[in-house]
């Protein structure tokens, strides 16, 4: 990814956090919160209060989820609960935290495209 692709990744990253702040009262601290709120959507049992980790298991869900576009992870089903289990079928490239950083945002990005 070259540096203007970059910048436009910023741009848009900072548009879908000012534009969920809109939606839900308040815009997400960190990359960390929205995967969070993928998490809520895709349990589908609402805002309510969630244990410190049912929010990890949340944002591991959020995780599996938006890697799913590129079919890094395959939903294998629900549990009795209704919590969505995800199973890797695709190695995740590898690289610091800024490269998973951003393949994070790009998929969140169309997880959000989609979703409109």
């Amino acid at each position: 990814m070259n540096d203007h692709d970059n910048q436009s990744l910023e741009v848009q990253w900072n548009n879908l956090l000012d534009d969920l702040g809109k939606s839900i009262g308040k815009r997400p601290a960190d990359l960390n919160a929205v995967l969070f709120l993928i998490g809520v959507q895709e349990l589908g049992q609402g805002a309510k209060h969630f244990t410190k980790e049912q929010k990890q298991d949340l944002m591991h869900v959020g995780i599996c989820r938006v890697l799913s576009l590129s079919g890094y992870y395959e939903l294998e089903g629900t549990d009795q609960d209704g919590w969505p289990h995800w199973r890797l079928v695709s190695s995740i490239p590898q690289g610091d935290i800024l490269a998973q950083e951003t393949l994070l945002k790009i998929h969140i990005l169309e997880y959000f495209k989609m979703s409109v």
